[in-house]
Order: C-alpha cells, then sequence, then structure tokens
C-alpha cells in the first residue's frame, strides 16, 4: 500500500468537496478577473504541453509564454477589459466571452502572436483556416 503525503491527501479531500457542491466556488472565482485569466492560462498551457490530447498536434511544443507575462499583457490590454465586461454584462453567453486568438496558427503563444477576440470570432476564424487547408 502506497501512503498518501500530506499534498495528496489535502488535495483528494478539495477535489471530493468540489465534486459534492459542484464546483460552485471555482465556478464564482472563474468569472473574476482574475479566475478568468487563470482558467485561460491553464488551458493554453495544457494545449501546448499535451494533455489536451485531440488537439495536441496543432500546439504540442509551440510556445508559451510565462504566466505573469500574460497577467501582464491581459490586465493592460483594453480589448480584453471592454470584452470581459460585456461578457459579464450579458449574462456571460459563451459567444461573448474574451478568447486569445493566436493570430499564425502555426506559432506559439507569444506577445507578437496573440489578440483578444471574442469566443464566437475565434470559432469563425478557426473555421475559416479549417476550410483554406482542405481546398
Amino acid at each position: 500500500m502506497v501512503m498518501e503525503t500530506k499534498r495528496e491527501r489535502t488535495n483528494r479531500k478539495l477535489r471530493e468537496y468540489r465534486k459534492k457542491d459542484g464546483n460552485k466556488v471555482t465556478h464564482r472565482y472563474e468569472k473574476t478577473v482574475n479566475g478568468f485569466l487563470m482558467r485561460k492560462y491553464r488551458n493554453m498551457q495544457s494545449r501546448v504541453t499535451g494533455v489536451q490530447k485531440l488537439k495536441k498536434h496543432l500546439y504540442k511544443n509551440l510556445d508559451l509564454l510565462e504566466r505573469e507575462d500574460f497577467y501582464k499583457w491581459s490586465n493592460s490590454s483594453k480589448t480584453f477589459k471592454k470584452l470581459f465586461e460585456v461578457w459579464v454584462s450579458s449574462g456571460y453567453e459563451r459567444r461573448l466571452c474574451p478568447s486569445v486568438d493566436r493570430i499564425d496558427s502555426s506559432k506559439g503563444y507569444n506577445l507578437l502572436n496573440m489578440e483578444w477576440v471574442t469566443h464566437s470570432e475565434n470559432s469563425r476564424r478557426g473555421s475559416i483556416s479549417k476550410n483554406k487547408k482542405k481546398i
């Protein structure tokens, strides 16, 4: 039998608690600017490191800027602030959610290759680039 470390035990208890309450606290936090940016960065990180297996081939081994640089870039962006404000006032409509788009999809997440757009605009751009590849 393998003994749990104190950290593993704490993490397990937190997972169990979040599962019971339906992640209410986490969902509330992710609707704050800091929580939202934390989730966005973790999603970008999981794409680049290959955790998100279905899209691994699109992101694996691409650049990823440092977490603090991403936070600074986001918090200084007027576009992000406006998009976030519109998303909140819409009642968190998914299509209006701020999304990081890579300008050149063959490159990673770096300051010269990213811009804030809505979720729907990012999806539309992704559809266009997929269709161009088929032609």
